[in-house]
């Protein structure tokens, strides 16, 4: 059992087992059935303040993975990171995101979460 990290716009994999969206909004110009998401945890994202912060160059890929923990550790994010890891239990996961660099955004950070 494992979890990866792909972009959502990448074509599903039969290897992709069930595939989470980890972005708080909808990716642009991809049609729902297409995405063919399972799940769509919001309380797994980063903050808007975070987001931004992070989006504008204010801070280090570092310092967002850390500030981005801390937030997971709220209640409802805890909980839906719970989630995932029975998810996990069952079977491979793939953390879905719309970002051009995934390995340095929240989808690697939860990832790294999810294994360790």
């Amino acid at each position: 059992m494992g979890v990866r990290v792909r972009r959502v716009y990448d074509p599903a994999d039969p290897e992709d087992g069930v595939r989470v969206l980890v972005d708080r909004l909808w990716p642009r110009g991809l049609a729902k059935d297409a995405a063919r998401v399972d799940e769509w945890p919001k309380a797994l994202t980063p903050s808007t303040e975070l987001r931004r912060w992070y989006h504008a160059g204010e801070g280090s890929y570092e310092e967002f993975a850390e500030l981005y923990e801390a937030e997971l550790a709220a209640e409802e994010a805890a909980e839906a990171l719970d989630g995932v890891r029975e998810l996990l239990r069952e079977g491979d996961v793939t953390l879905l995101t719309a970002s051009k660099t995934p390995q340095e955004s929240h989808a690697t950070v939860l990832a790294r979460l999810l294994q360790g």
